[in-house]
C-alpha cells in the first residue's frame, strides 16, 4: 500500500494474522520514525494522563499503567467498574486520528490513551466488548516508543494462540468477530522496557 502521509510517502504491506474466527491486520511501519518521535513527546507531554484505581473483590488496586480518554462530548466509555468521561480532542490525536480512519474506512469518535511506564506496566487479558462499542466493533491500535508484546488467544479453545512485537509507529486493526472470540493482553516482561505509548480509536455508538 502507497500513501502520501501528512510527514511524507511510506510503503507499508499489511500483515493479516493467521487466526481463526478474526479478522486481525498488522501494519508495522505505518507512520514514519520523525513522525514517531514527534507524537509521542506531544502526547506524553501533553496528554491528562491518570492511574486510576480498579475495584476488585479483594480490594481496591491501582491500574499497573496511565491511561486517559479522548473523544467526542457525550462518548463516555465503562470498563473494569470505570467509567470514563471524554477530554476533547488534541491536535496531535486529530492528525493521527484521521490517518489512521484512511486505511481502516470509518470514523473514530473516541480513544482510549496508555501509557506503560516501563516492563512493570501491563493490561491483562480481556476483550474489547463492551456495550458501547457495538457488535463487531473495529479497534485500531497505534504504538509510539517501545517495543512490547502483544498476545492474544481464543476464548473457547485455548490451544489456539498468537503473538507478535507491536513496534514504534505500527497499527494494529481488530475488526469483525475479533472481540467475540479472542482475547488479547500485553504482559509484564523480566527485562528493562523504555516508555510505550499506545492510542486504541473505537466507535462508542
Amino acid at each position: 500500500m502507497h500513501l502520501q502521509g501528512h510527514f511524507g510517502l511510506f510503503d507499508d504491506q499489511p500483515l493479516y494474522l493467521p487466526l481463526q474466527d478474526a479478522s486481525v491486520i498488522y501494519y508495522e511501519s505505518f507512520f514514519q520514525e520523525v513522525a514517531c518521535t514527534r507524537y509521542f513527546r506531544e502526547l506524553r507531554e501533553g496528554i491528562e494522563w491518570k492511574q486510576e484505581v480498579l475495584r476488585m473483590p479483594s480490594g481496591n488496586v491501582l491500574q499497573p499503567r496511565l491511561t486517559a480518554w479522548y473523544g467526542e462530548e457525550g462518548k463516555s466509555y465503562t470498563y473494569s467498574s470505570l467509567t470514563l468521561n471524554p477530554n476533547k480532542w488534541t491536535t496531535a490525536l486529530l492528525e493521527i486520528k484521521e490517518k489512521v480512519e484512511s486505511v481502516a474506512g470509518m470514523s473514530f469518535n473516541s480513544a482510549l490513551l496508555n501509557l506503560y511506564r516501563n516492563e512493570k506496566d501491563s493490561v491483562a487479558w480481556h476483550s474489547d466488548d463492551e456495550r458501547e462499542l457495538g457488535i463487531n466493533p473495529v479497534i485500531a491500535s497505534v504504538s509510539f516508543g517501545a517495543i512490547r508484546r502483544f498476545r492474544l488467544k481464543h476464548k473457547s479453545n485455548p490451544a489456539l494462540t498468537y503473538q507478535l512485537e507491536l513496534k514504534n509507529g505500527s497499527l494494529l486493526l481488530m475488526q469483525g468477530t475479533t472481540q467475540h472470540y479472542w482475547k488479547h493482553c500485553v504482559p509484564k516482561e523480566t527485562f528493562s522496557c523504555g516508555e510505550r505509548l499506545n492510542i486504541t480509536f473505537r466507535v462508542i455508538v
